[in-house]
């Protein structure tokens, strides 16, 4: 490991030994790579540019001929695209801060070993509302993408099959197309909290090729429901943070293996009765912050952990603790006079249940 970070370098040094496998250069001035300087490196596995002046011109070049590159850093640098000098044996690459806008498959088509590919915070979308679809198809093998805090206005669009962990928080996506895979999708993990998307917005089709879809973050958008046409196969649910007012009997019925359940800071007011009962395998469920005026009923039988603070509820029905063991139930900040309270409310609380109402 060659350590030469926080140096105040305005070039890479010369005299780093030609074995060395991990070279360290964040937090320097460094503004250009010397021409063929990089390939000389055989061993090289992991280069770490973060922190530089890295521009679009000065680094053209510059990865061409480097033979054993496994993960490349070059974060908060001022680059506008992704160099198409990349090695082929490349299997992470994070270029999160810069100035990136535009995208094409000629950067790719020589990675086709990539497994991470890392572009948050950059300017993706804003000449073009979105990527141009099939540009990461070259990408056969890559597992993780992060978009996170662009300005893009859709999801891409034939995106790799292999894709298990999509990241996309902080765009301005309103709404989610059925294309964007075609054919079976390996995706587990989707993040698309703190974007636009509506009711609409999530059609039947959205999610119809991710048939292995775990966990689903809808965090912070404008949804007014709980969507109809989810994934069997989910098991985190988030839609804390949205416009969501009534919780319908068949609201849940698509998925019967959720295991992780938020919909604190909502607007909720009623729940069915039955709603969350057909989610056998519960096992935390957040309905914090919402205008809920009593406990729901009939809460899964499973049902580890429930928060219900900062409401307005002010009735606990008789029926409203009777599931499972060890539970912990979060009543705090709510209407509830103690001095009321049904006396049979909690007749089914034993062992080590707790109700917190302070």
């Amino acid at each position: 490991v060659v350590q030469c970070s926080d140096k105040n370098l305005g070039k890479i040094p010369y005299g780093i030994p030609y074995n060395s496998r991990y070279i360290l250069l964040m937090n320097n001035h460094i503004d250009s790579i010397q021409l063929k300087l990089l390939s000389e490196y055989d061993s090289m596995e992991f280069l770490v540019l973060s922190n530089n002046l890295l521009t679009d011109e000065t680094i053209e070049g510059a990865f061409e001929g480097i033979k054993s590159l496994k993960r490349l850093y070059a974060e908060r640098n001022l680059l506008q695209s992704i160099p198409n000098d990349l090695p082929v044996t490349l299997e992470e690459l994070r270029l999160d801060g810069n100035q990136v806008s535009v995208m094409s498959d000629a950067a790719f088509v020589r990675c086709p070993n990539m497994l991470i590919l890392s572009l948050s915070n950059n300017s993706l979308g804003n000449k073009s509302s979105t990527i141009p679809p099939g540009v990461l198809l070259p990408l056969g093998k890559l597992r993780t993408l992060t978009l996170s805090y662009n300005h893009l206005a859709s999801v891409p669009l034939q995106l790799p099959l292999s894709l298990r962990e999509l990241y996309l928080r902080g765009n301005r996506i309103q709404r989610l197309q059925g294309d964007m895979f075609w054919g079976a999708a390996e995706l587990q993990v989707l993040d698309l909290s703190a974007n636009r998307l509506t009711d609409k917005g999530l059609g039947k089709a959205a999610l119809l090729n991710a048939s292995r879809l775990e966990s689903l973050n809808l965090e912070g958008n404008l949804l007014k429901q709980v969507p109809l046409y989810l994934p069997s196969s989910i098991k985190t649910l988030n839609l804390e943070g949205n416009f969501i007012s009534t919780i319908g009997k068949d609201a849940f019925i698509s998925m019967p293996q959720l295991e992780h359940l938020g919909l604190a800071r909502n607007k909720i007011t009623k729940v069915a009765l039955g709603a969350f009962r057909v989610l056998l395998l519960l096992h935390q469920l957040d309905m914090s912050h919402n205008a809920l005026q009593q406990v729901p009923r009939q809460l899964p039988l499973w049902l580890h952990s429930a928060t219900f603070s900062h409401n307005k509820i002010r009735v606990i029905p008789r029926d409203a603790f009777c599931w499972g063991r060890g539970n912990e139930v979060h009543l705090e900040y709510n209407m509830i006079d103690l001095g009321h309270l049904d006396t049979l409310a909690f007749r089914c609380l034993r062992g080590f249940q707790v109700v917190h109402f302070y």
